[in-house]
């Protein structure tokens, strides 16, 4: 993790340069493969497993680089009852990614996944009333849930119905995202450091994770294949313990609202990375749907 992000923000963003677009990139081109590096170790490493040691992991990456970089641990800053509500919330999250990743495909959870700032949008009308919505974002709104509707009712060969409960798993994960951010936002935790309410969520969601994957008997049956063992840590070790953290020293560093509109981008990646590693299929309506809900999202998060 090369860049700190401190708790109080620059009075005056940057502009974006060549540099963090570069890195933004990355990290969307990390994220959309992250759903494929899933379904690769589906065979040898339960899902839950696979999160809970993701988590495990990733936690003590960022408890170590915090150590090193001198950040405060200190639970008194009134940061621990939201830190605890936005570690539960993480786990949730996950758990809907990882099972439904059983029963849909990595391209569809792709899509449905990156509608976090849908959600995010509806729940700032009530509990971020500073940020009201304006035409232009209620369109985006409509724009997102055509988008829905076209991707779930995309006709396809041998479409099994666990693959619709694989989706809205994923679209609730979606949701309980959104809500982690609103947790963010309008509490302490947007006052601290990004490392900190980063550990947060993996302290909290890693044992919550433990628990699911013992309440419904997953196990390994055998030594995972190295396949499965290098999915796993590039989940744990790049996705979990390095680009979280970066992300969040990009929005302090830049303009929020810019960085977060490259995250657009995250999705496509996933539909490439699902159809070129894992041959699944991406048909036109499909793409329309992807369509829609980009310009869907870009609309919604939009200044008024």
């Amino acid at each position: 993790m090369s860049v700190s992000s401190q708790a109080a923000a620059p009075a005056a963003p940057r502009p974006l340069d060549t540099a963090a677009i570069a890195i933004i990139l990355v990290l969307s081109f990390s994220w959309g493969f992250n759903q494929v590096a899933v379904k690769l170790a589906l065979h040898d490493i339960p899902p839950l497993t696979q999160s809970a040691i993701r988590s495990a992991g990733a936690a003590v990456i960022v408890a170590a680089w915090m150590r090193a970089r001198g950040l405060s641990f200190d639970l008194r800053d009134g940061t621990l009852v939201p830190g605890i509500v936005a570690g539960v919330l993480f786990g949730l999250e996950f758990l809907l990614i990882y099972r439904g990743l059983v029963w849909t495909t990595a391209t569809r959870a792709a899509l449905f996944l990156y509608m976090a700032p849908f959600f995010v949008a509806l729940g700032a009308r009530w509990f971020l009333p500073g940020e009201r919505l304006g035409p232009s974002q209620w369109l985006g709104l409509a724009l997102s849930f055509a988008g829905v509707v076209v991707a779930i009712g995309v006709p396809r060969p041998a479409v099994d119905r666990w693959e619709v409960v694989g989706d809205v798993m994923i679209v609730c994960a979606a949701a309980a995202w959104g809500a982690t951010t609103l947790v963010i936002k309008a509490s302490a935790l947007a006052r601290t450091s990004a490392e900190k309410t980063l550990l947060y969520q993996l302290v909290v969601s890693a044992p919550l994770l433990g628990v699911g994957a013992l309440a419904l008997g997953e196990r390994m049956d055998g030594l995972p294949s190295a396949l499965a063992l290098g999915a796993l840590a590039y989940q744990t070790l790049w996705v979990g313990g390095v680009t979280f953290g970066v992300w969040f020293a990009l929005i302090v560093r830049y303009s929020a609202s810019r960085v977060s509109a490259f995250t657009f981008l995250t999705p496509l990646f996933g539909v490439a990375a699902g159809h070129l590693v894992l041959g699944e299929p991406i048909g036109v309506a499909f793409a329309a749907a992807i369509a829609l809900v980009v310009a869907g999202l870009v609309l919604v998060n939009r200044r008024g």
